[in-house]
């Protein structure tokens, strides 16, 4: 993936896939429960529903807490945004009109197993990130490249987890 010159106003992208021996039926309890999320990710350490929802769909909104070494510890409230069982689960973070970030998770049938990826959108609202970038503006450019390379790694990381646990 190409990064080098993104600023966050361009609200750059990033998608990871594997394939998992597994039916899209198996996966997607495991993408679309985010009290699972923290099992598959280092940054996430909890997610819980909020408003007295009980799992995904178009609206639900749940907390999620994250720790990163450089940035901290954070919570954000994110809105589910799309949710196709067995196809799609995609969430806002903060502001669904302006989401600090868009995350998904897709999956596609296929080979007797599942084609799953996911992928994220930066901006267009402010984040954590937006912070480092006001403090270093003549920097944006080395903060995106090295926050969107930290999330490939972890997305990679995070579908790895899934597909072990999809297929044992």
């Amino acid at each position: 993936m190409e990064w080098t010159g993104a600023r966050y106003a361009d609200q750059p992208t990033v998608e990871v896939t594997t394939w998992v021996a597994a039916t899209p039926e198996k996966v997607w309890p495991l993408v679309s429960d985010v009290t699972r999320m923290p099992e598959f990710s280092e940054e996430l350490q909890s997610a819980c529903w909020v408003d007295g929802a009980r799992g995904p769909a178009v609206g639900a909104r749940f907390v999620g807490r994250s720790r990163h070494d450089a940035l901290g510890e954070w919570e954000t409230t994110c809105t589910v945004v799309a949710c196709d069982p067995g196809r799609v689960f995609s969430w806002a973070v903060g502001d669904p009109a302006e989401p600090s970030a868009v995350w998904r998770f897709a999956l596609e049938p296929g080979d007797g197993g599942t084609t799953l990826s996911q992928w994220m959108r930066m901006g267009p609202g402010r984040s954590g990130l937006s912070f480092a970038i006001d403090a270093m503006p003549e920097k944006e450019q080395k903060i995106v490249f090295v926050r969107l390379r930290e999330f490939e790694r972890g997305m990679t990381a995070t579908l790895e987890r899934i597909r072990q646990g999809a297929e044992a």
